[in-house]
């Protein structure tokens, strides 16, 4: 199981404070996109070199988490 912790971080003075992979100013919400849209790791760590198959897996661990801890309003 991939620790997302290890590559994300958010800092409110970076991209607003979004979360964003740690030494890069690349969000979640980019890397997430571009899978979204059909990007495969490999395209995405060919266009960003600073990324790995582990720091782009954090990212779906990261949505994941958020995922599962959202409630239900009742």
């Amino acid at each position: 199981m991939i620790n997302y912790q290890e590559h994300i971080e958010i800092n409110p003075e970076t991209r607003f404070g979004k979360p964003i992979l740690k030494g890069t100013r690349i969000s979640v919400y980019d890397v997430l996109n571009w899978l979204a849209n059909g990007m495969t790791i490999d395209e995405i760590i060919t266009d960003f070199p600073e990324l790995s198959e582990e720091k782009i897996k954090s990212c779906l661990a990261y949505a994941a988490d958020k995922e599962h801890k959202i409630r239900v309003a009742s």
